[in-house]
């Protein structure tokens, strides 16, 4: 069993990186800028480029030695007179100036001044062709104390036209965000929050506490309650005490969840007032959501439980623990609920990912300040750290509660063998 706990925990590292390619790539595809979401799509390129860059996110994706730079539009076309002028200086350092059009640029021509305006000169670099000669490329580098304020495009007999990209050179081809990112993880440092403006680190250890709070309690007093009733079910199948829990159960299954905490909210806090409304002040604060989670969920746990405890009922080894005289009870509880623990233990353990998020809902109908919160909060502001830090932390517990459900069966039933 401990080499097996240990291969397992060995493939914990290649799940887990594949986990965090792929969100990484996901995020980027159809997350849209997180400049321009945090800022506003009104915001001036100067304060877009300085978001992208104290973020890291003005470097290549995955890897190379230019990154787009946010100075020029890259829908933006040269202008009729040949003279690019930047959205901001641009500052010391390697760029590029990338053109896409049927006639030939020959020369672009560079316009630098000091910082403090004091002086200003001027430098070339050719255009070399590139993909099929209907991309032309002209590379220059910004000494140290200057900037470039102006870009002169000379296309010889006839006026250049085309679209252009400007971009800047990284420091080496694998200055990217993807393996910056990577470096930060090994170093035990998840990043910046752009949404709450701390640590991520620091949202993660905020958000769990009231995350676990909520939810352990609907974890252990759900099952605990749904496995008494649909024990009294089983026992009594047929009679009222089944019939009673079943038409219960199906009424509970029948609503909708929404209805469940909007009824909850109206009538026991708002009407009643039982129970605090909003907020997670004091434990008190648990007790509507709490109840409400285990009502809304309530019905379906106790139904599968008690088709598991009914398929166990009609076992051989049940008639043999009566034929000897045994008590219900005592078959109940030492055999037909332990020999039901398999599929409970794996029905449970399909919930327990659940608590690393929380409830979203019950956390955003009632202001519970926890994970399940952050990740949506996170999603919606294109807080990249966060939401990164969210998915590949559920990944490794989702992982860890498989290898323990995997442990627990074993431990379970002896004739369970793990290879």
């Amino acid at each position: 069993m401990l080499r097996y706990a240990l291969r397992r925990l060995l493939e914990l590292v290649p799940t887990t990186a594949g986990v965090l390619l792929l969100t990484f790539l996901l995020f980027h595809v159809v997350g849209g800028s997180p400049a321009e979401v945090a800022l506003g799509q009104h915001a001036n390129a100067a304060s877009l480029a300085a978001f992208d860059a104290r973020y890291g996110y003005d470097k290549p994706l995955l890897a190379g030695r230019w990154a787009p730079s946010r100075a020029w539009s890259e829908r933006a076309p040269l202008p009729a007179d040949g003279h690019l002028v930047p959205a901001f200086p641009l500052t010391a350092g390697g760029w590029r100036l990338d053109l896409r059009g049927a006639v030939a640029p020959v020369t672009a021509t560079i316009r630098l001044a000091r910082a403090d305006g004091a002086e200003t000169n001027e430098l070339s670099a050719p255009f070399r062709s590139r993909a099929f000669g209907r991309r032309r490329t002209a590379d220059w580098t910004v000494p140290e104390g200057w900037i470039a304020v102006q870009i002169g495009v000379d296309g010889g007999d006839a006026p250049a036209t085309g679209r252009v990209r400007l971009a800047r050179r990284t420091a080496h081809p694998l200055d990217s965000q993807l393996f910056h990112y990577l470096g930060s993880l090994l170093r035990g440092d998840l990043g910046d929050s752009t949404a709450y403006g701390m640590r991520v680190a620091r949202v993660l250890r905020e958000g769990a506490g009231p995350s676990l709070a909520l939810t352990l309690p609907l974890l252990a007093g759900g099952t605990l309650l749904a496995l008494l009733l649909a024990m009294a079910a089983a026992v009594w199948r047929g009679r009222a005490p089944d019939r009673a829990v079943l038409l219960g159960t199906t009424l509970l299954m029948s609503v909708n969840y929404v209805v469940w905490v909007l009824a909850g909210q109206y009538l026991l806090a708002y009407r009643l007032r039982l129970f605090p409304l909003w907020g997670f002040e004091h434990w008190t604060y648990l007790l509507l959501p709490v109840l409400i989670g285990l009502v809304s969920g309530l019905g379906r746990d106790t139904r599968f439980y008690r088709t598991v405890l009914l398929d166990e009922l009609h076992r051989p080894y049940v008639r043999t623990a009566i034929a000897k005289g045994l008590r219900p009870a005592r078959i109940l509880w030492r055999h037909v609920l332990r020999n039901s623990l398999i599929p409970i233990v794996t029905y449970v353990s399909i919930s327990v990912p659940f608590l690393f998020t929380g409830s979203l809902l019950l956390e955003s109908f009632f202001g519970i300040p926890g994970l399940g919160g952050a990740s949506l909060n996170a999603i919606n502001s294109a807080d990249m750290a966060t939401v990164r830090a969210i998915v590949i932390l559920g990944a490794l517990l989702y992982q860890l509660v498989n290898l323990a459900t995997d442990l627990c069966y074993a431990w379970l039933d002896p004739r369970v063998r793990l290879d």
